[in-house]
């Protein structure tokens, strides 16, 4: 699972300090032709296509540390990437190349982080106070259950969309750039009856958010883009960077190309690295479109293509460069490789989801006793409920295992709860951490919480403005309140009033003092949940100020929560389980993708459109690619279910369609039920099909 970034030679300190040759030899010493052309490329548009393992981070990281050597101010270079961890990886690996406190100057970060550090300083242009606080995305939704509830939608008799779909809803409108009435018709079409309620929603949603000083992850990029219009910012910030790199650049969404193109309208030194091949966040609202008219948009582009892939054997790229190349639309390439391995993918062909749950547990056993560590194995799968069966089995044979895909560390609800306290101090205006704090009251409840908040607002309605905030007023006048919460209202009082004057780290450690008794009594595990919050509270220690701590942790959360992840196991090693969209950036000694079958992959609920296949066939792309030495893929030809109360109670599956028969050739054929198997299949296909067999007797010898 670990991807360890390639560290530069020992030596290269003591070369560059007392020899006078350019550092640029060094950099690029250890680069494929390919990579030294993307690299070293001069001005103008440069569009690097990097296929899955073919060095991609390692060339971006180059090119970073070539144009600083080339004379680049490193604080004139923005590099935008999909996680701080991918920005850090690759200042780093250029900071071992020309120094670090060279590459520490350089703009680098998510799109979203650095359109917050923008708008701090120059939000103010376009409408944006300084010290707006930032929603993620489960705020959003609850946002918009509030207006929802208000408006009285939660005790109408006609059915109306949820605050996950309404959240869901107006996100891919912002991001498509596409009008409400098409998303709801192309996406959501059960919903398209509301689409006049829905705009009232989101308008007073938009009103909410300006009153109280919100933004959410849209609102970031939102107003990064209108700062980039605006005529003064606009070419203030457009000119403050000589080049601009950007990683993933097939996970861009329209309107980060169109920021992109902003940023880049008084020079043309943009390059972008990628891979059309492994465009698979369309959920998300990313489009394959923007790399695939990349030429159009920046005209006259250099295409540079990084084919040799140092990843897999060369039978494994056989199978992915089989499968994609059968795909509508995209950039030809042709994955190679140089590593040593002959032992090509097996088609593993199953009786049904049980004995396939058995066969993997046999083969995932039978490399560990090769010598291969669990932890260098993972089981591979459409959707998180596929790996269901062969969780129980791996429990039944005791073989540990950790599954990726679940809930981010800031989507728990106690990490919530203490953020939402955080927030009020940040922002005393923001009525939905209010909303979340005073349900943590005895009593409490949704009604009595809204009508504390009312009068915390004053006189003042929803979208008003407050000239005296309600922290102020909640701190010096009394609020009316269940007599069951009355003495947590004097403790949370007097917490906010201490925490009010204290550091991050100290404001977490008082405000846990009136938490922790309430924490207790409202959730199971506290005992396993409470390492959240000295995490946090550790965390929140390294930062000099709440609201770089709020933000930070909002915009780039930890991955998990450690009562997801439960106990600490005995033994470290473990098998994992994964979602091929949680997979993608990672990398295993053997691969197991299971549920090869036609409406598992595709996903039958993604087959809508030649698009939707199209993604499909390039997720199956990228969980072929995640095998450095073995591929096993494994198709049950019988799946169990019982759709009727007297109908059959299983069907026959067909085996993806992305295994054409001339993919199927480079795979090694494996059926692994027995004879007696296959025969009792063959009587159950004469036996449904007895006009058939009865012909059949007719013209036969």
């Amino acid at each position: 699972m670990d991807r360890r970034a390639c560290a530069a030679p020992a030596c290269l300190v003591f070369v560059h300090m007392f020899y006078p040759e350019p550092v640029s030899r060094l950099v690029l010493a250890d680069l494929n032709p390919a990579q030294h052309r993307a690299a070293t490329y001069g001005d103008g548009p440069l569009l690097a296509i990097a296929g899955a393992g073919t060095g991609k981070t390692k060339t971006l990281a180059a090119r970073v540390a070539y144009l600083i050597d080339q004379g680049v101010p490193p604080e004139r270079i923005l590099l935008l990437t999909f996680s701080r961890r991918a920005a850090q990886e690759m200042l780093g690996r250029a900071g071992q190349m020309v120094g670090r406190t060279q590459v520490a100057k350089v703009w680098g970060g998510t799109f979203h982080a650095v359109a917050n550090r923008l708008l701090r300083v120059h939000g103010h242009a376009v409408g944006v106070p300084p010290n707006f606080t930032v929603l993620d995305q489960s705020d959003c939704a609850d946002l918009m259950n509030l207006i929802r509830t208000e408006q009285g939608w939660s005790e109408s008799k006609r059915r109306f969309p949820k605050k996950d779909t309404l959240a869901a809803i107006y996100s891919r409108t912002v991001n498509t750039s596409i009008k409400l009435g098409q998303v709801l018709e192309t996406w959501f079409p059960w919903c398209a009856d509301d689409l006049d309620d829905m705009r009232g929603v989101f308008q007073m949603y938009l009103a909410r958010k300006r009153e109280q000083a919100v933004l959410d992850y849209d609102d970031l990029l939102l107003f990064w883009k209108a700062l980039l219009q605006a005529p003064q910012a606009g070419e203030l910030i457009a000119g403050s960077f000589d080049h601009v790199l950007v990683d993933e650049y097939q996970d861009t969404n329209a309107l980060q190309a169109d920021i992109l193109a902003s940023l880049r309208r008084s020079s043309r030194n943009i390059t972008v690295v990628g891979d059309d091949a492994q465009a698979i966040y369309s959920f998300r609202a990313a489009t394959v479109k923007n790399i695939l008219a990349f030429p159009e948009r920046f005209p006259g582009a250099e295409i540079v293509k990084l084919e040799q892939n140092y990843r897999s054997t060369p039978p494994i790229l056989a199978v992915a460069n089989a499968v994609m190349g059968e795909a509508r639309q995209q950039y030809d390439k042709e994955l190679w490789s140089r590593r040593p391995g002959e032992a090509r993918p097996r088609l593993v062909t199953c009786l049904n989801e049980t004995q396939q749950a058995q066969v993997v547990c046999d083969r995932v056993v039978e490399h560990l006793e090769q010598g291969i560590p669990l932890t260098h194995q993972a089981v591979l799968f459409r959707t998180g409920h596929h790996s269901d069966l062969l969780e129980v089995e791996l429990t039944r044979r005791n073989v540990p295992f950790v599954k990726y895909g679940g809930l981010k560390f800031i989507e728990a609800a106690h990490v919530k709860d203490m953020l939402a306290f955080l927030r009020i101090l940040e922002n005393p205006d923001d009525d939905l951490a209010w909303f979340r704090v005073l349900q943590l009251l005895d009593g409490m409840g949704p009604r009595h919480a809204q009508a504390v908040l009312g009068q915390l607002r004053g006189q003042h309605s929803p979208g008003e403005a407050r000239p005296n905030g309600a922290l102020d007023r909640f701190l010096a006048e009394p609020v009316e309140a269940p007599v069951a919460a009355s003495k947590q209202l004097d403790e949370l009082r007097n917490a906010l009033r201490d925490a009010r004057s204290l550091g991050p780290a100290q404001r977490v450690e008082r405000l846990r003092r009136f938490y922790d008794p309430v924490f207790e009594r409202a959730y199971d595990n506290a005992a396993v949940r409470v390492r959240d919050l000295e995490q946090l509270e550790q965390l929140a220690g390294t930062y000099g100020t709440t609201r770089d701590f709020i933000t930070d942790l909002t915009l780039d959360p930890p991955a998990s929560t450690s009562d997801l992840a439960g106990p600490p196991l005995l033994e470290e090693d473990y098998l994992i389980l994964s979602t091929i969209h949680s997979a993608k950036g990672c990398e295993w000694d053997v691969v197991h993708v299971i549920h090869a079958a036609d409406g598992n992959i595709p996903s039958d609920m993604a087959t809508g459109s030649a698009e939707e296949i199209d993604e499909e066939r390039r997720l199956f792309y990228v969980a072929l690619t995640r095998a450095k030495d073995w591929l096993h893929v494994y198709f049950p030809l019988r799946y169990y279910h019982r759709r009727h109360g007297r109908g059959d109670a299983h069907s026959y599956a067909q085996l993806t369609r992305f295994i054409s028969p001339a993919v199927k050739a480079h795979f090694e054929l494996d059926v692994v039920y027995d004879e007696q198997d296959s025969d009792a299949l063959e009587a159950e296909a004469v036996a449904r099909t007895p006009v058939d067999a009865l012909l059949n007797q007719l013209w036969a010898d």
